[in-house]
């Protein structure tokens, strides 16, 4: 009993995610209901408030377990860091890739911009940890340092993902990191 139990839950679950998902495609969350949310997941508004307050704290839910999927990710490949940064931003593209219509949603203009911060946030933490600390002994300019780059690939990120990832995984890793380690001078 108690296993068809949690299925009906991770079920329910996950109606309501894609459905705000959906909704999300076309509408800011600050005019999300959570009847529109229970309408297109056919799920009843009693069975919404089982597991959610509103729709910010399903979105909230959303984020949240996007951002430990993407930390526990990119913790897999921590030893390979210090290898080539280049590999690191092709594993981070390829999480981003196998998930692209979430983070299409979740960094567009109608979901939370607290998003984007979290993910900027665990990004920088990630860089300044494993990267940035060893190469940039000053710990100010490593902090600047890491909100330069992190911001700059971000949006370089957002880009390719509403381009419908218009560029393979390896050239958008490689441009990336041409970006960051030769900066203006990549123009030449």
């Amino acid at each position: 009993m108690s296993k068809k139990l949690d299925r009906r839950k991770k079920y329910t679950r996950s109606v309501l995610k894609q459905s705000l998902m959906t909704i999300l495609e076309n509408k800011p969350i600050s005019s999300v209901t959570v009847k529109e949310i229970c309408d297109k997941a056919d799920i009843n508004r009693s069975t919404f408030y089982t597991h959610y307050r509103d729709s910010y704290d399903l979105l909230v839910k959303i984020e949240e377990e996007i951002i430990e999927d993407l930390y526990q990710y990119l913790k897999q490949y921590e030893s390979s860091l210090d290898e080539e940064g280049e590999k690191m931003t092709i594993k981070l593209l390829e999480y981003i890739a196998d998930n692209q219509s979430m983070f299409k949603v979740l960094l567009n203009q109608n979901a939370d911009p607290g998003f984007e911060k979290k993910l900027n946030d665990v990004a920088k933490q990630f860089l300044i940890h494993h990267w940035i600390r060893k190469h940039v002994p000053d710990e100010r300019e490593s902090k600047y340092l890491s909100t330069f780059v992190v911001s700059g690939a971000i949006h370089v990120i957002k880009d390719w993902i509403q381009q419908d990832l218009d560029h393979s995984i390896p050239d958008m890793a490689r441009m990336i990191n041409q970006f960051i380690n030769d900066g203006l001078s990549y123009i030449k």
